[in-house]
């Protein structure tokens, strides 16, 4: 009995030593883990960092020209990061480099034409284009036929909001234009939103610019999590509607 005894001590003290062995090696991956998410934030971090150094130094050299073409390039379809130049022309108004509200005015102006310049092209060309290559990228001609009906009926609101939802401020305008929107209806809602976005994100770099950093990152997931609101919507109410008609 005695030594069964001990032998129950000895294998239990061999079990704990594992389990604590184990406990070791879970909270040793633990750090590393942290260690490694915090090396990669980091990194991204001094990424934007040097990113947002090269953009300012080229708006020192070129001014207002900077603000205008990088905006109005994005606006048309080209994937220029137009936003985080105006968050860094507004930064610059704060510092007495530019003037606030000529950088708004800029801004306005450069988005109002690259989205004209967009809707042109998705006018003449889109259409046939997402046609004959859509099938790609999941795009048949029903679905085109339901972008269509969608920016009929939607297409004034999409058009006012679409800047600051991260990838529609590039393509809403293409959109537009290929799926026949009246032109008299697009320029009104994109004059209007030109200037909302212009004064918002411009008077967020003026107020918040000393994070530039920060800012350009959480404006950046701010519009993420708008892109992503709009999806769920617009599935929902896809969904919604599929229902009710297949109800009649």
């Amino acid at each position: 009995m005695t030594g069964l005894v001990r032998q129950s001590l000895v294998d239990w003290g061999e079990a704990s030593r594992i389990l604590n062995l184990r406990v070791e090696y879970a909270k040793l991956a633990a750090v590393q883990c942290l260690h490694l998410e915090s090396s990669k934030a980091a990194s991204t971090m001094e990424f934007l960092h040097n990113s947002l150094q090269l953009i300012e130094h080229y708006m020192l050299i070129y001014g207002y020209w900077a603000v205008f073409f990088g905006v109005m390039l994005e606006n048309a379809g080209v994937p220029v990061p137009g936003e985080t130049i105006l968050l860094i022309a507004g930064y610059f108004a704060a510092t007495g480099e530019f003037h606030i509200a000529l950088v708004m005015l800029i801004a306005a102006t450069g988005a109002v034409i690259g989205d004209n310049i967009g809707f042109a092209i998705g006018h003449h060309y889109g259409r046939n284009v997402l046609l004959r290559f859509g099938r790609f990228v999941f795009l048949t001609p029903k679905r085109v036929q339901h972008m269509e009906n969608y920016f009929e009926r939607h297409g004034n609101k999409t058009i006012l909001v679409a800047r600051f939802i991260t990838g529609l401020r590039v393509f809403a305008a293409l959109f537009a234009g290929a799926s026949r929107m009246p032109w008299r209806i697009f320029v009104v809602y994109n004059i209007a939103g030109a200037v909302l976005w212009s004064v918002v994100i411009t008077t967020l770099g003026y107020l918040f610019g000393q994070s530039l950093p920060l800012l350009v990152k959480w404006v950046g997931r701010s519009g993420t999590v708008f892109l992503i609101a709009a999806v769920v919507i617009g599935i929902v109410a896809w969904r919604v509607r599929k229902y009710r008609k297949a109800g009649k």
